[in-house]
């Protein structure tokens, strides 16, 4: 299961809106292949501007007097760290809620200090390599994408108190740090990094966790988050399964592609639908039935494939008589 990417939701239907005013409220100019806006109407009740997958290099000076504007995404575009400077000064948008320069040639995060009800915050996809600069982002951001950048390190966010979902997969993190004040965080991804060891920092209210793709050899560290829903740590080095049996909300638990010999720790968790365990080291699956006895009815799909295992004649048989409400193995789906 690979680690996705979260971005903010992208209005491709401008007619989408169907409140009688929204043609002079909502303007949708995804994939217009602009390289200006010089000949395009910016009405001044403007709430949402899209500017998505053009070919935009310099930001229109007229959007700085869009006071009404809430969203405003310059998605997918050719913007560099100079020409998105004037932002800064943009102090008619200062009611402005989310800001997207995701897919752009970024190398440092924008001023954005401006923005004191900004709440969506997305520069993944660029050149980023330091989070300098998050300091002066409103305390009241919900979420923050910074995911497919170079970022080496975890800093300058401890003042996002109101934070729930945190992007930072694809860059070149080692450590997890600066959590503790994120209180509220709810969805935490950080697939595709070089991170060795779990630190949640104490947090317990998470609900989605992703350490995907990362160089992990232990699954100690999340012992705490009662409250976690799902997890993900397919592709890491782990070996053993150990530190779950508190998770007991957990839904969807992803270990694929680990050096696994095993299934233990989760006899406890009686709510888990989705239990990937595929491209391990699992010899027998006799085990499996009595290690997953709290889900037995509520599993519905497994993923047992690539291991020794599943090369048993009757293992598919086998799993479908051990989950009575199985409706996944592998690939194959049950009608």
């Amino acid at each position: 299961m690979d680690d996705q990417t979260k971005p903010p939701p992208n209005h491709d239907d401008p007619t989408a809106e169907d409140d009688g005013d929204s043609s002079s409220t909502v303007l949708d100019l995804t994939s217009c292949q602009l390289h200006s806006l010089e000949s395009v109407d910016l009405p001044p009740s403007l709430t949402e501007l899209d500017l998505t997958a053009n070919r935009l290099s310099t930001l229109d000076t007229r959007i700085s007097a869009l006071s009404s504007l809430a969203k405003l995404s310059f998605r997918q575009n050719l913007l560099e760290d100079a020409a998105v400077e004037p932002i800064s000064a943009w102090t008619a948008l200062s009611g402005l809620e989310e800001l997207v320069l995701r897919d752009n040639k970024l190398r440092k995060i924008p001023d954005a200090s401006i923005f004191q009800k900004l709440l969506v915050f997305d520069v993944s996809f660029n050149e980023i390599t330091s989070l300098q600069g998050m300091s002066k982002v409103s305390s009241n951001l919900k979420e923050l994408y910074v995911s497919k950048n170079e970022v080496t390190k975890i800093e300058e966010i401890d003042h996002l108190h109101e934070l729930q979902i945190l992007e930072l997969g694809s860059n070149r993190l080692r450590v997890m740090q600066s959590l503790e004040n994120m209180t509220k965080l709810q969805e935490l991804w950080l697939g595709r990094n070089r991170i060795k060891v779990v630190d949640l920092c104490g947090l317990k209210c998470i609900k989605k966790i992703s350490l995907q793709s990362n160089r992990l050899t232990s699954m100690a560290g999340f012992e705490g988050c009662v409250a976690l829903e799902e997890l993900y740590l397919s592709h890491n080095g782990i070996s053993k399964m150990e530190g779950l049996s508190t998770l007991v909300s957990l839904r969807v638990l992803d270990v694929s592609n680990n050096k696994l010999t095993a299934v233990n720790d989760i006899e406890n968790l009686t709510m888990l639908e989705d239990l990937w365990l595929n491209d391990n080291q699992i010899e027998s699956i006799e085990g499996i039935a009595e290690a997953v006895v709290g889900s037995r009815e509520k599993l519905a799909t497994i993923y047992l494939e690539h291991n020794p295992c599943a090369k048993s004649p009757n293992y598919s048989a086998a799993l479908k008589q051990t989950f009575p409400n199985i409706q996944q193995i592998d690939s194959y789906m049950f009608a």
